[in-house]
């Protein structure tokens, strides 16, 4: 888990950092980098994370309305953020207090909640993990990274059209924590027994339903008009096939 912190913390660093020293913001390379990451995101979400909640032994039922609550869960997170976590640079109300408190209010729980994802497999009691299952969690931490250092960026960019620089590197220093503690807390709370099994079907449901607004949110926007880019076809198709790589023969 500490190799995980290291890598979900300096990617959101290291990414948010660009915005100082990229001289040029390019749109059209940034965006194949959202396409890409929304790619496999939506690939792991489908291949690895659904088929493993639905054979946990939890309700179908009940982990298809934690799905769809999380879902809609995204909604309300991106209301507040603007939709930085996919990658929207525009400009937000930051200039107030309360915009930054918003701002960094959705995208922390988002991150947070993402995080949790990732004491799976670790620290989750073995009646809790899917029977047979295998296949390494690094896929998820892989999509969780490359899902982060775009919001970074955002974010950073945003937040330097408006703020200081030293509040900038404050507020990316918070974001680039909060996937991590997520991970750390939701690994707590299972190992001294406060997060029953039922509780965890519901957080990772409800970060799999953010899963899905986010990368389904991505393929969308990318294509605006449902105009054929070629280049973006390309790049999706990669991804979902790293995504298949990665699961089926890591």
């Amino acid at each position: 888990m500490v190799i995980n912190f290291l890598l979900l913390f300096l990617t959101a660093m290291i990414a948010g950092l660009l915005v100082f020293f990229a001289p040029a913001f390019r749109d059209r390379y940034f965006k194949l980098v959202l396409v890409f990451a929304g790619s496999y995101l939506f690939s792991i979400t489908i291949l690895h994370i659904i088929p493993e909640l639905f054979n946990s032994g939890y309700s179908n039922s009940s982990m298809g309305l934690y799905i769809l609550l999380g879902f809609l869960l995204q909604q309300v997170l991106e209301y507040w953020s603007s939709g930085i976590e996919h990658g929207h640079i525009h400009k937000h109300n930051s200039e107030t207090s309360k915009g930054v408190i918003t701002l960094m209010l959705g995208l922390f729980i988002h991150a947070f909640l993402e995080g949790t994802l990732l004491s799976h497999g670790t620290t989750i009691p073995e009646e809790s993990l899917v029977a047979g299952h295998s296949h390494s969690d690094k896929t998820v931490l892989l999509g969780i990274i490359m899902h982060k250092g775009p919001a970074a960026f955002a974010l950073a960019a945003v937040l330097s059209a408006s703020l200081s620089k030293k509040w900038t590197l404050i507020l990316l220093t918070v974001f680039a924590l909060a996937s991590p503690l997520g991970m750390f807390s939701s690994a707590f709370f299972i190992n001294q027994g406060i997060l029953s099994n039922e509780g965890i079907g519901l957080l990772y449901g409800l970060v799999t339903g953010g899963f899905l607004h986010i990368s389904t949110t991505i393929f969308f926007e990318s294509s605006p008009h449902h105009k054929f880019q070629l280049n973006k076809l390309m790049v999706t198709f990669v991804a979902a096939a790293l995504a298949m790589a990665s699961e089926y023969f890591v």
